[in-house]
């Protein structure tokens, strides 16, 4: 099941909410906020890696928010998208764990400096090392994340500039997952869903 969900704040961010099925017709406590790629490459809220994760978590009891950034801001405004679908999130659910791919992934982890507490755990996939500004910058955010945290990337992505943010990662404890795959995973969606879902999942119970 999906609902139609208008983000608060002032850049008009869509997003669409996918609500776990449960035997018992309970709700869901926790929720994963769903980060999109780049907006200025074709990167929204329909993003087969997303959805495939948004289905992996429901299967988990977990559900979804997927999101669709405002207008263009240099990663300012689309980290301020992030920020205000946690806040929504946080009003509405128990726990809630962040998701992004790509630039999404760099923002999933800058975004969850800045809501601190909020967020129970981050998954980044095949996360950019720094976005359009200079005080954009994942590996910056690592050091700062005391929250569980998981890189999923691939040995054959020639795309992003995965390899100081998986460094760092490992340099800090935190979870990496290797996939023999390219940037964009073809082919392979259900089993980065998999390892995404169940870290989530697990942090999330």
């Amino acid at each position: 099941m999906t609902d139609p969900i208008y983000l608060p704040g002032t850049r008009k961010a869509k997003a669409t909410l996918d609500t776990a099925s449960a035997s018992d017709d309970s709700e869901a406590d926790a929720v994963v906020v769903a980060c999109p790629p780049h907006p200025q490459h074709r990167g929204h809220r329909g993003d087969e890696r997303l959805v495939a994760v948004a289905d992996a978590l429901s299967e988990r009891g977990v559900d979804c928010l997927r999101f669709d950034y405002g207008p263009w801001d240099e990663g300012r405004g689309e980290r301020t998208d992030a920020t205000n679908a946690v806040r929504w999130a946080r009003e509405r659910y128990d726990r809630v764990g962040l998701f992004g791919f790509s630039f999404g992934g760099a923002i999933a982890l800058l975004t969850a400096v800045d809501v601190g507490d909020d967020v129970s755990a981050v998954s980044a996939l095949a996360p950019a090392g720094q976005l359009a500004v200079d005080d954009h910058d994942a590996v910056w955010a690592l050091d700062r994340l005391d929250c569980p945290v998981q890189v999923v990337y691939g040995t054959r992505d020639d795309t992003a500039e995965w390899r100081a943010v998986v460094d760092r990662a490992r340099e800090r404890g935190h979870e990496t997952v290797e996939l023999s795959a390219d940037h964009f995973f073809v082919g392979q969606a259900p089993k980065v869903a998999r390892h995404v879902s169940e870290f989530l999942a697990r942090h999330l119970a």
